[in-house]
């Protein structure tokens, strides 16, 4: 039969954007695991739109490595967009994703792929137990993040689980179904209820190069999580505007009795608080419901989340749009 019908036993997919230090490195290390376990496998890395050496470095390790496959995009997508394009390309019976930094260890893939198979699993979380290589920030950071997306969309999603994790191919066939615009992963698999199970790492320090997620990008994951799975925030404006009212009316009775009591004394501050605190909740009601506004924008305009400039496994085809 035909091996591009049949597909690979495994198939590792790889964002990278502007990688041309950690590559080598990262090869060096994920091939000797992939070539020990006893299935086929093809190696995804999906060229987010780098503006390094990342293109040469990654043709020179294609003609080396036989298994490996690049995907480019035109342009930079985004990390969650990058990691949809390998998604909807992989063509194995299992599919993992990883991160090129060398953050989450390759060698764990082996583990998953056990797990899965003994336990007949559809999901397999890449848990990480120990971050002491993270900055004090990073990690504080992360905390607040899980445990606010742990209260707000449900304790279904686990702890310290990023975009490390291994799924079957029914899992990536439902992921492909939904019409997400701005998919994030590490929610959306939890939400598909399908069997998993977890695997614990110890996370280690970046290889090479520099982090890919700053602190900007972290805010912005974390919007897209609340926003994407919950209304709670719309909840929270509705809630500060009904306390705003309260206070008001209690400031208002204040007033009345100081007048009633002859102790009014002249002057601006109270009235100038009152507006300041009236003000802030209004913007900050405004800017929750904007970022749902944003999200309904984005999908009536329908514009591709990513375009594909080139695929080696198909690479006489012409450049894929994906909606």
């Amino acid at each position: 039969m035909n091996a591009e019908i049949v597909g690979p036993g495994l198939s590792v997919v790889v964002p990278v954007f502007n990688e041309q230090d950690v590559l080598p490195l990262f090869a060096a290390r994920l091939r000797p695991v992939l070539d020990a376990l006893d299935v086929s496998y093809e190696v995804l890395t999906v060229d987010d739109g780098s503006r390094d050496a990342t293109p040469a470095v990654l043709e020179r390790m294609r003609r080396e490595w036989p298994q490996l496959r690049v995907v480019r995009l035109r342009r930079n997508a985004g990390h969650q967009n990058a990691l949809t394009a390998g998604l909807h390309r992989a063509r194995g019976r299992y599919v993992v994703s990883i991160d090129v930094d060398l953050q989450d260890p390759p060698e764990v893939i082996a583990d998953m792929l056990a797990l899965a198979r003994a336990e007949n699993l559809d999901v397999v979380h890449g848990v990480r137990t120990d971050r002491s290589t993270d900055s004090m920030f990073k990690r504080w950071s992360a905390g607040l993040y899980y445990r606010l997306i742990r209260r707000v969309v449900g304790a279904a999603v686990p702890h310290n689980a990023g975009d490390f994790r291994l799924l079957s191919r029914t899992a990536v066939d439902a992921l492909t179904e939904l019409p997400e615009q701005l998919p994030v992963y590490r929610l959306l698999v939890p939400w598909l209820g399908l069997p998993s199970g977890e695997v614990s790492y110890a996370r280690e320090v970046r290889a090479a190069g520099r982090s890919k997620y700053p602190l900007g990008k972290m805010i912005r994951l974390a919007l897209d999580s609340i926003t994407g799975f919950s209304a709670a925030p719309l909840r929270v404006a509705t809630w500060l505007g009904l306390a705003g009212v309260a206070l008001c009316v209690l400031m208002g009775g204040g007033v009345l009795a100081a007048y009633a009591w002859g102790t009014v004394v002249p002057g601006w501050t109270s009235m100038f608080v009152a507006l300041v605190f009236l003000g802030a909740l209004q913007l900050l009601g405004l800017g929750l419901l904007g970022e749902y506004v944003a999200r309904i924008y984005t999908s009536v305009q329908g514009r591709p989340a990513y375009v594909v400039t080139f695929d080696s496994a198909v690479a006489r085809r012409p450049a894929e749009v994906r909606l």
